[in-house]
Order: C-alpha cells, then structure tokens, then sequence
C-alpha cells in the first residue's frame, strides 16, 4: 500500500497528495476547462470538494496507485502525476502525467517522473515502471527519453482518442536501470551563406512529395514509386520519433533568400558506440545545379562532427555522376564500391572525417 502522506521533493517541485486546501485552485482549473489532472477529476466546479475529500484518494485505499498535485516552489498546482494498474504481486506500476498548460516547456513533467521514480524504487518493492505515450506526442516521447526510460515498443492503434485511433509507444524502466537518457541528436537549426536547414514541419509535405515523386529521384534512390503527400507526411510525422530513438535526425533545407523548399537531407544509421553516421540527401528539382546539396551536406557533417562523431558516410549509385560530383567537392574522399547495394546496383562509398575539413 501507498502511505497517505507521501511528500517528494526535487529541485523546482514538490509532489504531494490533493487535499482540501486546494479547493480553490482546482476549482479554477476545472472551470477553465484545462484538462490534466488525473482521470476521475471533475468535470464541473461543484463537484471539486467531494473529489478532493474522497474521489482522488480512492486509487490510493484500493492499493492500486496514487494521485499526486505537482507544485512549485510557491505551492501553486502546476501539474499532477499518477501511479496506477499497480500489482504488487508482480512488482509493476504505471506512471502518468499532465503538466498545466501555463507550465509546459519547462521541463517539470520529466523532472516529476524522476523525482517519483527515484522515490518507488528507494522506498518500495516495486522492481519495474511502465509510461506509455501516443506515437504522435513527441512531447511526451522526449519525457521518457530524458527520464531514463527505455523504448520497447509500439502498440498499434492501441488508444481511441476524438480523431480516431492511435500508436502507442510502451517505455519500461527497470529497477537497477542506470536511468541515463539514451543518446539523440539535437533539434537544430544550421545556416549556411545561402541555405536555412531546420526540422521538418507538416507544411514541406507537398514539395517533399513532389521531389520524391520526381523521375530522377525515384531512379537514383530506394524511395517507393508512386510516392505521394501522404508518403510524405508520414516521413515527417516520424522524423522526431526517430530523433527522440537517436537513430535519426533530419533537415528541411530552404533558400534563405525565398524561404523557397530546395532540399532535405538527413543523418541516418546512426552508431553511437563508434560514433558513424550516413548522410543522404534529395534535391527538388528545380533547385538543382546550384551548388545546394554539398552546402548542405558540409554543413550538416561540421555540425555532426561537433558532437563528437568521426566519421560520415555518403553513398551514391555508380551512375549517378551528380552526386558524385558534389560527394567528391564537398571533400569526401571515394572508399570503394559496395556491390548490388541499392536494388540490385553498385553504389560507391565515400566518407568524411574531421581531418579532412581541417
């Protein structure tokens, strides 16, 4: 059973059971209609008084979890946290969370999570926390990635919300976990003398489809015929899912002049033990011949090698001399040829180390 008096502290928050004295300020919430205190909170003021007395304690007496108010340092309500589904035969719980709107970006839903994981783990026999997040929710994806939290899979349309049915991403924290955050690359922007390159948004999706859907770049890559503004939004939707598993990171590249799509280019395959990554990269076609791609790629591989990294890798189909030409003036030196590496064809290997921009 959870104690009715647990009180936790981190560095901006303190988490503690709701109780009378916060009438009046979870009347004020749920008058606003802002939505996230725990499930079974009132839907209308005057049902605040009984909830606090009775209702948001029932998960506690029933030994299944427990709801706790989230405050800042001035005790004002910024949040709430919940564990819930609690078996102690089997040593598991879940946590959940919602932070007031006002209160987001700050980073005290993950500083909450650690502060109540740290307390489960030192003060119960519990041995394993679950957190699920919708797929589409990078918010809350980035949570878990920062608390700890390992990625163990996705649960297909496992939730039914307002717009229909949704992924869900289950993270798992085991107790003896180090709890480091798994490695990611950063969200960010990177400017050259001519080019912006920042993270995709859904309004690149139709110049995204139509440079992928283009007959040159549907003959010199892997993408699927047909490729459509779908393809595309789904390409975008999942870049910071693959960011947040630091498997990826990805860049839309605009003019800066115009603000006009030129390119996306991209790191993939990403070995964070040997520190190597590939670059590979579209141009639309009616930014070609400028001289856009190698801009991008070396501002890309300066940036990736600020991060510690050693190597890029950038392969190009035998015959496609156009990216070999800016493989090849960008600085990258030629390796090999990987045989029927892309459908079948020949692709020739180049790479980038540090040393070479020096």
């Amino acid at each position: 059973m959870f104690e009715p008096d647990v009180s936790i502290a981190t560095a901006r928050l303190r988490l503690r059971p709701f109780g009378p004295q916060d009438t009046g300020r979870v009347r004020s919430i749920v008058g606003s209609g802002v939505r996230f205190l725990p499930p079974g909170a009132p839907v209308h003021p005057s049902g605040v008084a009984q909830w606090l007395a009775s209702g948001v304690h029932e998960l506690r007496r029933a030994g299944q979890g427990m709801h706790l108010a989230m405050t800042d340092v001035d005790g004002v309500i910024v949040g709430a946290i919940s564990l819930f589904k609690t078996s102690w035969s089997a040593g598991t719980t879940e946590v959940g969370y919602g932070v007031h709107p006002l209160y987001r970006s700050r980073g005290f839903a993950t500083e909450a999570v650690r502060g109540l994981v740290d307390w489960v783990f030192a003060n119960t026999r519990l041995r394993r926390i679950d957190l699920t997040a919708n797929l589409d929710n990078a918010a809350s994806l980035r949570v878990a990635q920062k608390a700890g939290f390992t990625w163990e899979g996705v649960l297909r349309a496992a939730v039914m919300d307002d717009d229909g049915p949704h992924d869900l991403v289950m993270f798992g924290l085991l107790r003896g976990d180090d709890r480091v955050p798994a490695n990611t690359l950063p969200r960010t922007e990177l400017r050259t003398g001519r080019l912006l390159l920042r993270p995709p948004v859904p309004a690149d999706a139709p110049d995204l489809a139509a440079t992928a859907a283009d007959p040159l770049t549907q003959a010199r890559t892997s993408l699927p015929p047909g490729y459509t503004e779908e393809d595309a939004r789904s390409f975008i939707d999942g870049a910071e899912q693959r960011r947040i598993r630091g498997t990826d990171a990805g860049w839309t590249v605009v003019e800066l002049e115009t603000g006009r799509f030129a390119m996306n280019v991209d790191i993939r395959d990403v070995d964070w033990r040997n520190r190597t990554a590939e670059v590979g990269y579209m141009t639309a076609p009616w930014a070609r011949g400028r001289g856009y791609a190698g801009e991008a790629v070396l501002a890309v591989a300066g940036w990736l090698f600020e991060q510690g990294f050693h190597r890029l890798q950038l392969r190009v189909a035998v015959d496609n001399p156009e990216s070999r030409r800016v493989a090849e003036k960008a600085g990258f030196v030629r390796e090999g040829v990987a045989r029927a590496c892309l459908r079948g064809d020949d692709l020739v290997v180049y790479s980038l180390i540090p040393s070479d921009l020096a």
